[in-house]
């Protein structure tokens, strides 16, 4: 069996609240295999999100170990971690994040245009098509409903081929048409890639066409996820 392109060892994330330090995540140990489609399910306050962020460097490890593709993530400084996401890795959140001021063209070209990828807005123009909003491509993001935007952000994850991709509750902001929709493109992008792809999720659905399915409660895995990981 080939290495594991995400891997936990003992990953414990702490952060300082108004109450003093609060333990969000405690030692969690899970290994992630290429292709694998992932899913992480939980209650609400259960570290999902946090287990999620960690994946992706955007939240530091306080304990423990984060691997990505053979790299340590709780290695690397700020700038490291940002040029390893803009090159291995596409995020999508709940809330679209689109820049306001910048067209759904710009906003899906302008991570291409940071790594410096000269065909930055023609290859933006193929994934905003991709997600069938390729006649929305001058639009601002007041311009368009929430599933047009999250179909945009989509595009953006999608425009830089990542290895990895990793969906903070995609279709939480959205009404079931829309989310299905989602649903069915986030899987597309992630074949036309070959992405693995991690994907925190409340909706059912989502999480039955999921290879896998992890449960956190607590900021822990659930005896039945420890047995999946092990």
């Amino acid at each position: 069996m080939s290495d594991p392109i995400l891997s936990l060892k003992d990953a414990r994330l702490a952060l300082d609240g108004n109450a003093g330090r609060v333990e969000i995540l405690h030692g969690i140990t899970l290994d992630v295999r290429k292709g694998e489609t992932l899913g992480l399910v939980g209650p609400s306050g259960s570290g999902k999100s946090s287990l999620l962020m960690l994946m992706g460097g955007l939240e530091r490890a306080t304990g423990g170990q984060v691997t990505a593709m053979g790299h340590d993530l709780t290695a690397m400084d700020e700038d490291a971690l940002a040029r390893f996401r803009r090159d291995n890795m596409g995020v999508v959140f709940q809330s679209f994040h689109l820049i306001p001021t910048m067209t759904a063209l710009e906003n899906v070209a302008t991570p291409l245009e940071l790594a410096g990828a000269p065909d930055a807005l023609d290859r933006a123009a193929k994934e905003l098509e991709a997600v069938g909003l390729g006649h929305r491509a001058g639009h601002y993001p007041n311009q368009m409903s929430g599933g047009e935007q999250q179909r945009v952000a989509l595009a953006r994850a999608s425009a830089s081929r990542p290895k990895i991709l990793l969906a903070d509750e995609p279709t939480g902001n959205l009404d079931a048409a829309n989310g299905a929709a989602i649903i069915d493109l986030l899987f597309d992008l992630r074949d036309r890639h070959g992405a693995t792809l991690v994907i925190v999720t409340h909706a059912a659905d989502l999480a039955a066409r999921c290879d896998r399915v992890i449960h956190l409660t607590d900021g822990r895995l659930s005896d039945t996820a420890r047995e999946a990981a092990e």
